[in-house]
């Protein structure tokens, strides 16, 4: 981590950060997708746990905590410290591990809100980062979030998840990789690093969103039914989520990165800039993907218009073919008596073979013209 100028004091337990200095909370009111499906067991909250990174000259060491006061016990040490929180099944407890971090009530605040806006902001002595990971169920409609809260200070970083079952088992890996270079370990790198982890589960839920656009896109033009816009409609919904959570991004990260944040090295910032050209690439897949619902409702119209003159055509044909069938059998199904057919011994087969003659007559010139082909594309192969 970069080092503070002499006019920079280091965050020291018990300083405060002055209150125009601390973000207000923007919490949700509707949460942006549905839980994943193991918390839904627990109400929506996971039992909490937390597990602590520490990083002495030597080696990293790792320790499983579970009260406030087994988390008390590691504070006094001076060394680096990644603290992973998760699950919010005991919001009290994390409130009291928080407490004892030193950090102002209103950061606080924020950490232990959920669901929350996602953002990117700084106070006097700390970085926070809210941010939602995105995941696609077995049913591409259904969107599954996770929200993490993550703060950065001098020698600590702390991240909050609900959902326990993610780990940073590729992070921890690289750091214990690195057990010989731990003095080249910062905690400013660690945390773009796991917002950047964060990101990435982004692309995945993308790629499959739009390969089941596509999918969708090709029912939509051989057999277009109802439940097709209706699961158009849902992903269409589920991209303005994800987009509502990605635009605050853009412009927070341009505004961070404006700032001269001390407890940012120059390798940290460089790749906060990266993030930013990350967040931007995301949004232009999303337009591409809001490119695709666009098509697949126009392919939808289209082709639910070719059915439908497919089948007024095909009335036109039977109305065309027994109008003048009709005609004949009315002039003599009249209840004149100087009607001089009526006296006739074969009038009724004559009647019959005249109507049969005009009807294959008629047939025969619409088929011709090429009325009896089908237009509508529904027994073609996609492509072909």
């Amino acid at each position: 981590m970069s080092e503070p100028t002499s006019d920079q004091s280091l965050f020291k337990p018990g300083d405060r950060l002055s209150p125009d200095s601390i973000p207000e909370p923007l919490p949700l009111l509707e949460r942006p997708g549905n839980l994943p499906a193991h918390l839904f067991l627990h109400g929506g909250k996971a039992p909490f746990s937390c597990k602590i990174l520490q990083f002495n000259d030597e080696q990293v060491s790792t320790f499983n905590v579970r009260t406030s006061e087994d988390l008390q016990e590691f504070l006094p040490s001076q060394s680096l410290m990644w603290l992973q929180f998760r699950g919010l099944g005991n919001l009290e407890c994390l409130r009291r591990c928080l407490s004892l971090l030193s950090l102002d009530q209103s950061v606080v605040d924020i950490l232990v809100t959920f669901p929350q806006k996602s953002r990117v902001t700084s106070t006097n002595n700390c970085v926070l980062a809210v941010l939602h990971e995105f995941s696609l169920a077995s049913d591409p409609t259904h969107l599954i979030s996770t929200q993490y809260n993550l703060v950065l200070t001098n020698r600590m970083l702390i991240t909050i998840q609900e959902n326990p079952q993610r780990s940073f088992n590729d992070l921890e890996a690289w750091l214990n990789v690195k057990t010989n270079h731990l003095k080249e370990i910062d905690l400013d790198n660690l945390f773009h690093f796991v917002i950047d982890d964060i990101l990435d589960s982004y692309l995945p839920m993308l790629e499959s969103m739009s390969v089941f656009l596509d999918d969708l896109e090709e029912r939509a033009l051989l057999k277009p039914k109802p439940s097709i816009l209706n699961k158009a409609y849902q992903v269409r919904f589920n991209h303005r989520v994800t987009r509502r959570q990605l635009w605050p991004l853009r412009n927070e990260l341009i505004i961070f990165l404006r700032q001269s944040q001390r407890l940012l090295g120059p390798v940290a910032r460089d790749g906060l800039h990266d993030m930013a050209d990350h967040v931007n690439t995301l949004l232009e897949i999303g337009d591409s993907i809001r490119l695709q619902l666009n098509s697949i409702t126009e392919a939808y119209m289209a082709s639910t218009g070719n059915v439908m003159n497919q089948i007024i055509k095909t009335l036109t044909i039977v109305s065309t073919i027994f109008a003048p069938l009709t005609f004949i059998a009315g002039i003599y199904g009249m209840n004149f008596e100087n009607m001089p057919e009526l006296k006739w011994k074969y009038g009724y087969l004559y009647s019959l073979v005249l109507m049969s003659l005009i009807a294959l007559f008629q047939a025969y010139f619409l088929w011709k013209r090429g009325w009896f082909q089908d237009l509508s594309g529904r027994s073609r192969k996609f492509g072909s």
